[in-house]
């Protein structure tokens, strides 16, 4: 072969690999992700290179008396204008971190590598300016946060407010009540992996994502006592394409809490309880538009929680639950295993209304295990019967001798192999017939 011919070769194949690891630096960081993603004994590989900022290099003390809020918000910012920045919170430190934004967006993907623990500070003066999230991560585009580390809110100072009703102070107590912040917030933001860390007794919602796209969350550990007050392990809102899967969250209230604006949502392999159990809504509040689809809850285990899979609803609501499907899941000591309450009210009175949110095509399928109060209750409106249910294959078994009948109210659908209280068919004022174009989803 001439010179010329080796060199134009040669030439040709430095073109090619630097095309694609060009390619695959672009892609890197979702392909990690999902590599990730794809085995339950899989840890998050990342790669650890010059561009590692941690957060003792730019004052952080980690002895969990300093306030490190001024370090973290600079380590932020010094990593967002990186190429794929690594900042790394390090293990064997406690960092006192008051309310942070994160804001975004960044150079590129942000790797939040937390093997240390951040701990909420108490002192009310630390949350003089009312936010309403410990840490806010909003308008990324590619952001992990992995790590052996631990997010503490540090919240039975919160709950313990909550519950004194007469007090010295009683503005100042209200005051402080008010501000419950959610630990961990994502908003508006794009392929966001949460992996391995663990959030606990955080003063409301442990980990929140709204307006976001593309979301995974795996090996995540929430733990809150039972009466924690509105402690949700992951909370979804105006949020499509997630997946949530080999966790365990134990919360005050529901485990996952699936809201108005989302689809596409699959959760899956999660070890649920103490708490509310896998719900869809609260929805329809106030008169207000739900619309949520395509929801897979499968393969998870619910214990010693007050609801296994419900779905609930506000009077005077409108829109539609559509296209959800709950199967293969273990109860244990569980209070009302499938649950659908369309009259839903967490007030001593609510006025009763005749709109509500129409809820379809939902299926009930391999449900197991033991209940303490109903096995299963399904009150749906009057004037919005719920469609298309399904049940297959339930088998519940009372705690002791709570032995009590399903109670079925304007449900529509059919039954096999199990509990039998659905009516067949369609109701005469079916509301996919009778539904207004401004209440369709």
């Amino acid at each position: 072969m001439s010179s010329s011919r080796i060199i134009y070769v040669m030439f040709v194949v430095i073109l090619v690999f630097g095309l694609r690891n060009k390619c695959l630096g672009a892609r890197d960081f979702k392909i990690r992700s999902l590599v990730a993603l794809s085995s339950p004994n899989s840890t998050y590989h990342y790669d650890v290179d010059s561009n590692v900022v941690d957060v003792t290099t730019l004052g952080a003390k980690g002895d969990g008396e300093t306030d490190d809020t001024k370090a973290f918000l600079a380590v932020w910012q010094a990593a967002c204008e990186k190429d794929s920045a690594t900042l790394l919170i390090p293990s064997d430190y406690q960092f006192l971190v008051g309310p942070l934004t994160f804001l975004g967006p960044c150079k590129s993907n942000i790797l939040f590598k937390v093997d240390g623990d951040v701990i909420a500070p108490v002192n009310p003066k630390a949350w003089a300016s009312k936010p309403l999230n410990w840490m806010n991560f909003s308008k990324l585009n590619g952001i992990t946060i992995v790590g052996d580390g631990t997010f503490d809110g540090q919240g039975a100072a919160w709950w313990k407010n909550s519950e004194q009703e007469d007090t010295v102070n009683a503005k100042v107590e209200a005051n402080y009540q008010s501000l419950r912040p959610t630990a961990i917030r994502f908003y508006g933001s794009y392929d966001v992996t949460v992996q391995d860390i663990t959030i606990r007794n955080t003063p409301q919602f442990h980990l929140k994502f709204d307006s976001c796209t593309s979301l995974y969350v795996f090996n995540f550990t929430t733990s809150s006592p039972a009466n924690s007050p509105n402690t949700d392990g992951i909370h979804l809102q105006n949020s499509e394409d997630v997946e949530i899967h080999h966790s365990t969250l134990a919360c005050g209230d529901d485990c996952v809490s699936i809201q108005t604006g989302c689809s596409g949502i699959r959760v899956h392999n999660i070890n649920c309880g103490p708490g509310h159990g896998i719900s869809i809504g609260s929805l329809g509040k106030d008169r207000t538009k739900a619309c949520v689809s395509n929801v897979s809850v499968y393969d998870s285990d619910i214990h010693d929680a007050s609801n296994g899979v419900r779905i609930k609803t506000w009077q005077g609501g409108i829109g539609q639950v559509k296209s959800v499907s709950f199967s293969n899941i273990e109860v244990s000591n569980v209070k009302v295993p499938i649950n659908v309450d369309q009259f839903y009210c967490d007030k001593k009175v609510c006025s009763n209304q005749t709109s509500g949110v129409f809820i379809s095509d939902v299926t009930y399928e391999k449900i197991t295990g033991t209940y303490s109060q109903t096995p299963v209750y399904l009150a749906c409106s009057d004037e919005m019967p719920c469609t298309d249910l399904k049940l297959i294959n339930i088998e519940l078994e009372p705690v002791g001798a709570n032995e009590n009948d399903p109670f079925c109210w304007n449900s529509y659908g059919d039954q096999e192999n199990g509990v039998e209280c659905l009516q067949p068919g369609r109701p005469p004022n079916d509301p996919s017939h009778t539904q207004s174009p401004d209440e369709k989803c």
